[in-house]
């Protein structure tokens, strides 16, 4: 997936890395550089509990951030189709790879999140 801003100036890239059981993304700059990745869970689907996607860096050895889609009780999951999602990322990272991390979390939430 393409970010841009301004619209039709390419700020970064997410790619879809294959995995078996797990969501796995690279964050690339506008060279189409991978900066970070972003690794999700095995089962998306957890009842009464959060689902964290850790932002890694390249290695993946070390954690920087998450994608958080936050549980937001029962009557709110079972009878509405909104949804609550966090970002943790440091307060230093390039404010472009901040925001194709935020087109990550809107990404994640269209795959995984969305069934209609």
């Amino acid at each position: 997936m393409e970010v841009q801003s301004p619209p039709g100036v390419p700020i970064g890239y997410i790619v879809q890395n294959w995995h078996i059981c797990k969501g796995m993304f690279s964050i690339q700059n506008a060279a189409r550089e991978t900066v970070l990745k972003v690794v999700g869970p095995c089962c998306t689907c957890r009842c009464c509990a959060d689902v964290n996607f850790k932002v890694t860096s390249i290695d993946e050895l070390q954690m920087v951030g998450r994608i958080c889609k936050q549980w937001s009780g029962l009557a709110k999951e079972l009878f509405t189709k909104a949804t609550n999602f966090g970002i943790q990322f440091p307060l230093d990272l390039d404010v472009k790879t901040k925001a194709v991390l935020l087109g990550a979390c809107f990404l994640i939430d269209f795959m995984f999140f969305e069934y209609e």
